[in-house]
């Protein structure tokens, strides 16, 4: 494992574990299973373990792997504020302490604002004395390093970098998103700083490993490198030094396994100009394809009325990167043949999700499209006949 060291000289491995799809079993997470992935990601070098307050489960799983393994001081957690349902300075203890109590700790490494997507939700943690709070917390140990994830654009992105003195940030960022959102100017910007950047999202939500267009997956096996999808994805972004450590959301020792290889091998600046002019050509062909911009973050969710809005998205995105019978072959086993009915018909149109999505999708305009394509009246008719037989008690 190589390792790029914080604002303060230490070391945080190039890999990171972003706890928040670990896998899911009877009553909850699957404890035993996220136990042996973390446990061989350690093994193989990682130190940096990113969860938050709303990742359902995440924070009490981690620090119960970390507690029964004696690890607590030989790794680095990060987990983030819910600044979005932070009313008044005394919800600022509330909800740190609860994350204190699952995590089975009395400090935590890295402490985010989570979700920053503008300056506004900024000023209003600083109205409600989090200036002060933080202060407290980083005298007394309880806060060792204080930062934020940002999902906006670059501008107020870099509005909140030079507010206050960071510690450290969290940004999606990978090569499809290069100039979108944060993208590379506000990595860099953020390096000059001395501020540490952190990746989410490296893989795009897996749009840019098993979603990819088919031929997209044929030009990388045909590439002389001979580097698998995920490969291309992660070495582009360990290729610059602006990058301190990037989260994957691994659910598989195999996954693991495969990641900290890559972290073990790349280097900064390996990248040739024909390595750059192929990830271009490779960006061409996904956005020929792509309809909707889903990272499948789930933000969204949940929905009101039980819509699964990234999953359709992924099956309306996969008519178009595959065949529209393998989108809607996908889309009837994982979400029209559900008990309880997950379709865009149920959609009320509230606009629940669209406040929520990093992305800025207009889901309620872009589900009424997914739900005509994926569901012509032949293929209705055929799901609710087909749900009469396998959902009939």
């Amino acid at each position: 494992m190589q390792y790029r060291n914080d604002k303060y000289g230490n070391p945080i491995s190039l890999l990171g574990y972003g706890c928040m799809r670990f896998t899911s079993g009877i009553g909850g997470i699957d404890l035993d299973k996220a136990e042996k992935e973390i446990l061989e990601a350690y093994n193989s070098g990682v130190n940096y373990f990113d969860t938050a307050y709303i990742y359902t489960g995440s924070e009490a799983a981690l620090g119960t792997i970390l507690k029964r393994n004696n690890l607590r001081d030989k790794v680095k957690i990060a987990t983030k504020l819910p600044q979005y349902l932070v009313k008044n300075p005394k919800a600022l203890d509330r909800f740190f302490n609860e994350e204190l109590f699952r995590l089975q700790t009395d400090y935590v490494d890295y402490y985010l604002m989570h979700y920053l997507t503008d300056y506004v939700a900024w000023e209003n943690l600083k109205k409600n004395g989090v200036l002060e709070w933080i202060a407290e917390k980083k005298k007394s140990g309880a806060i060792r390093n204080i930062g934020f994830s940002f999902h906006g654009d670059c501008e107020m992105f870099l509005k909140i970098l030079h507010d206050y003195d960071w510690d450290m940030c969290l940004v999606q960022y990978n090569y499809l998103d290069e100039y979108a959102q944060v993208g590379r100017r506000g990595v860099e910007e953020a390096h000059k700083l001395g501020i540490p950047v952190m990746i989410m999202e490296p893989l795009r939500g897996g749009k840019l490993v098993g979603l990819l267009p088919e031929t997209a997956k044929k030009m990388i096996k045909e590439n002389p490198r001979g580097w698998s999808a995920a490969e291309w994805a992660f070495r582009w972004l360990f290729n610059q030094e602006a990058v301190t450590c990037v989260l994957s959301g691994m659910n598989s020792t195999e996954m693991v396994q495969e990641n900290c290889k890559i972290a073990s091998e790349t280097k900064p600046g390996e990248f040739t100009k024909e390595d750059f002019d192929f990830i271009d050509k490779i960006k061409k062909e996904i956005n020929s394809k792509t309809k909707v911009n889903c990272t499948a973050c789930r933000y969204c969710m949940p929905c009101p009325k039980n819509v699964d809005i990234p999953a359709i998205f992924r099956c309306y995105n996969e008519m178009y990167s595959e065949s529209k019978t393998s989108g809607r072959f996908e889309f009837a086993q994982t979400v029209g043949l559900r008990k309880e009915d997950a379709t865009a018909s149920q959609c009320i149109g509230c606009g629940k999700c669209e406040q929520h999505c990093p992305q800025n999708i207009p889901i309620r305009e872009e589900l009424k499209k997914a739900d005509k394509a994926l569901r012509p009246f032949p293929f209705k008719i055929g799901i609710a006949i087909a749900r009469k037989f396998v959902l009939k008690k």
